[in-house]
């Protein structure tokens, strides 16, 4: 009986995605494992190496190989890679990362079985730079709670410290998703609160990941200046706030007033005074700022730039 489906999920990630397959080859186990690669209509010979993995390991190797891109970032991908796992237990990839340690599975797996509280574990992973911009850095300080809730992932600011090739969770806690949870750009913020409803979190301080970023990836398409996606992302939080029952409404708020505020600074709202009017009074509005950031806000958004420069004439007039 199969203990693990280890769930590797792609789009055009040729340059990648033979070195992620190769690290979960490499796991040595004490259970049978299987290894499903989603890819989402991939059009740069992704979707070949897929196919020469399969043809050479038929017995652990499953290809989902989509006809059509699925859309969404990734998460419809991710989602029919979760439908078709086997495994009492599922540990995710994204294609461009790779995992460090053989033992990785074994221990995530000693560790969900002695903690059948945990609806998830996750571990320490290195953060690399594709193009040296950075230098590599940990996911996690030395400060991780070893049991993590719902409480520690909503926060005022993004909720993120698991990295995507570093969790492993139960089969089966996912059966139906949310409205909310489809129309967000992200995947993996909602399944952690999702999954976060079910159990508590664990955590395992070994670095045996590494989360590659890079130009091509996901990630650098979330742009802070683009309002379609800060909107989504107002979307999302408001989707989590009403899932947890609001009853972590003032923090959530503060959130959703982070992104109002981002928003000013938006491509489409830089030169619309009376766009970023309504963005800026909702920003006061949820997030209550102090005085400092309410003025800031007041003198560069809210009043017209004629009546400021007035009336700093005004107080001029005295010095002249």
């Amino acid at each position: 009986m199969i203990k693990v489906s280890v769930n590797i999920v792609t789009y055009n990630q040729a340059r990648f995605i033979a070195e992620a397959i190769e690290s979960a080859l490499a796991q040595e186990t004490t259970f049978p494992y299987e290894i499903i690669v989603a890819d989402d209509c991939s059009t740069d010979g992704t979707r070949e190496i897929i196919e020469r993995y399969q043809e050479q390991y038929p017995d652990k190797i499953r290809a989902i190989l989509h006809r059509t891109n699925l859309g969404g970032a990734g998460k419809f991908n991710a989602i029919s890679a979760i439908e078709a796992s086997r495994g009492d237990y599922i540990a995710t990839m994204d294609g461009d990362d790779y995992w460090t340690h053989p033992g990785k599975l074994q221990k995530q797996v000693a560790f969900l079985d002695a903690h059948p509280e945990c609806s998830t574990c996750f571990h320490n992973a290195h953060i690399i730079w594709e193009d040296g911009s950075f230098a590599p850095e940990v996911v996690n300080g030395p400060d991780q709670k070893e049991i993590s809730t719902v409480e520690d992932l909503v926060g005022e600011d993004e909720i993120w410290f698991m990295a995507t090739s570093s969790v492993m969770f139960r089969n089966g806690l996912l059966k139906e998703y949310p409205d909310w949870f489809y129309q967000s750009k992200s995947g993996d913020i909602p399944r952690y609160i999702l999954l976060a409803k079910k159990g508590k979190i664990g955590y395992l301080p070994d670095v045996m990941s590494v989360y590659r970023k890079n130009r091509d990836g996901v990630s650098q398409t979330d742009y802070v200046w683009d309002a379609e996606f800060l909107y989504n992302r107002i979307g999302m939080y408001q989707g989590i706030n009403q899932e947890l029952n609001y009853r972590f409404n003032r923090v959530l708020r503060k959130n959703i007033a982070r992104y109002y505020k981002m928003m000013l600074e938006a491509k489409q709202y830089r030169s619309s005074y009376f766009k970023r009017l309504g963005v800026a009074l909702k920003y006061i509005q949820l997030g209550r700022p102090n005085w400092q950031d309410t003025k800031e806000v007041l003198q560069k958004h809210i009043i017209p730039a004629p009546v400021m420069r007035l009336y700093s004439a005004i107080r001029l007039l005295p010095y002249r």
